[in-house]
């Protein structure tokens, strides 16, 4: 390796955070740098940049997709601003706290191409949670987490659209209905970010309404926590319906 770029390595390795005595690794090794262009962002650019769009990362249901999420610097920040809206909303209350909490998790998505990684991003969020409602991870409400977040975080290739298997990228949003029922219907990738060119104004498509274009491939019956907590020794949900595109 060119010498220069050894150096800017060796800084990375060594990163010291601004207004911090703390240094931090902004990378887990060379090779990876090498084989995947794998750097992490430092705390203090993802705060910056999420106060770009402040608004929406204190509001508990707006969604947000990481294309590149890596361990969750921005994921888990994320969540950590939403939970901090639902104490502010919720504190007073343990059954809306729980559940909004939750929301809050299923409104987080990440897409990363190394599995150590998603594995990592994960184990984050649920400690996130954990720390926040002062559960164990037998709670059903942290083995609902622990599912919702195998179904948000998907291993898989963003540019390609695909999973790790080569299917494609499918997300499942979530809703909450209240008095503890969430609903969930699955969304392909490469549908949702194609939709945009079908709605542009002059496209062939310009006259489609958004239910036409925004069609679930699956839907799901309204199911509680506890149901969700069992999928994640399950595996999975029985859909209401399942329509193919």
């Amino acid at each position: 390796m060119p010498e220069a770029g050894g150096r800017t390595l060796n800084a990375l390795f060594n990163y010291h955070a601004p207004d911090s005595g703390h240094s931090m690794k902004l990378v887990k090794s060379k090779q990876r740098v090498a084989d995947h262009g794998e750097v992490f962002t430092p705390p203090w650019m993802v705060e910056a940049m999420l106060d770009l769009v402040k608004g929406e990362t204190e509001r508990i249901d707006s969604r947000f997709l990481e294309p590149a999420c890596g361990s969750g610097n921005f994921l888990v920040r994320i969540l950590q601003r939403k939970l901090a809206a639902v104490e502010l909303k919720y504190g007073k209350s343990d059954f809306d706290k729980r559940h909004y909490a939750l929301l809050a998790v299923m409104c987080c998505y990440g897409i990363e191409l190394l599995a150590d990684n998603i594995a990592e991003c994960c184990a984050n969020m649920l400690e996130i949670l954990a720390d926040y409602l002062g559960m164990e991870k037998s709670d059903d409400l942290y083995r609902a987490a622990s599912y919702v977040l195998s179904q948000n975080l998907v291993h898989g290739d963003t540019l390609k659209m695909r999973a790790h298997d080569d299917q494609p990228i499918t997300f499942a949003e979530w809703g909450y209905l209240g008095k503890g029922k969430f609903q969930r219907r699955d969304f392909r990738l490469d549908v949702l970010t194609g939709s945009s060119a079908f709605s542009a104004q002059g496209s062939l498509f310009a006259h489609l309404a958004k239910h036409e274009i925004f069609t679930p491939v699956k839907t799901y019956p309204p199911m509680t926590v506890c149901e969700l907590a069992a999928c994640a020794e399950q595996g999975a949900l029985a859909p209401l319906h399942v329509e193919e595109t």
